[in-house]
């Protein structure tokens, strides 16, 4: 089992430490790249004040385009043939397995 490091991350503005798997720390950095620029478009909007309701606004925000990613992938995912099926099955577990951070 790999040893949890500490890494420094910034989310608009604020700074936190938090610990990562060895070889995981490109993926938490390309994450947390994506959260602050995400609540910093929330916050740009300039409706919604308050870093917590940006944090929630922002959450809503990727949880409903991982949704609709899902169905999305759902929806073609009945379409391929089998081998293809298969091919892809093993892509998402690689991809999944490789996302999997320990906070």
């Amino acid at each position: 089992m790999s040893k949890a490091l500490p890494i420094n991350i910034s989310i608009l503005d604020k700074e936190y430490k938090i610990a990562c798997p060895a070889g995981e720390q490109t993926a938490l950095l390309a994450s947390a790249e994506y959260l602050d620029t995400k609540m910093r478009e929330v916050r740009a909007s300039g409706s919604i004040i308050g870093s917590e309701r940006i944090a929630v606004i922002t959450a809503l925000n990727i949880t409903h385009e991982l949704l609709n990613s899902t169905q999305q992938k759902d929806s073609l995912h009945g379409a391929l043939p089998p081998r293809l099926k298969n091919l892809e099955l093993k892509i998402s577990a690689a991809l999944q397995k490789a996302r999997q951070i320990e906070i």
